[in-house]
């Protein structure tokens, strides 16, 4: 899992604001438009993917000065493939161990602009007890009036590729399960109110 995330994801959401300010605003991501998901070699014939159901997040985005920062935890034990026998294995001893390592968390700074909008976060990936540099490259981004809510909605896509090894993911042997897994965030969120 060689630039990920984790999980995470907040990067895009609440990376930038629609109007120009020169304060910091705050974003909290919806977590029923936020989904992290992995996709990995699967016997070297085809690729399955995983969504991580739960996760929560917040970002600060200064847009006038181009600062920010983003905070996210996935829960591991969400990962869900479409099939109760891979989610199983998924949360045992041979890959996430879940009950050992509860929480993938991310925390990283808005590193990148086109403009005043972000194209990548330079962060920290903590998985598995191991804490590891990655960069998400943000694919793309926007931000909107809520029509119902008439609040600022950001959203957008964010992905990197990281090694599963690095990570202590070592239990699964590379014929089976590649060792490059992609993660790929489609996030949203709420600025919070002041």
């Amino acid at each position: 899992m060689k630039r990920i995330i984790a999980p995470l994801v907040a990067v895009l959401l609440g990376v930038a604001a629609t109007g120009a300010s020169a304060q910091t605003a705050s974003y909290t991501l919806d977590p029923t438009h936020t989904f992290p998901t992995i996709e990995f070699s699967h016997l070297g014939v085809s690729t399955w993917k995983g969504k991580f159901t739960k996760s929560t997040g917040k970002v600060m985005f200064d847009r006038a000065a181009k600062t920010g920062t983003v905070d996210v935890s996935i829960d591991p034990a969400s990962l869900d493939f479409g099939v109760a026998t891979m989610n199983g294995h998924a949360k045992g001893d041979n890959w996430f161990k879940v009950e050992q390592f509860p929480t993938i968390a991310y925390k990283g700074q808005l590193a990148k602009f086109n403009g005043d909008v972000p194209t990548a976060v330079e962060g920290q990936l903590t998985m598995m007890g191991v804490t590891r540099p990655v960069t998400l490259q943000l694919t793309q981004f926007k931000c909107i009036q809520h029509p119902m809510l008439k609040r600022e909605l950001c959203g957008g896509d964010a992905t990197a590729t990281v090694n599963r090894r690095e990570f202590g993911i070592t239990n699964l042997p590379a014929a089976v399960v590649g060792d490059e897994v992609k993660i790929s965030l489609q996030v949203e969120g709420l600025r919070d109110q002041p």
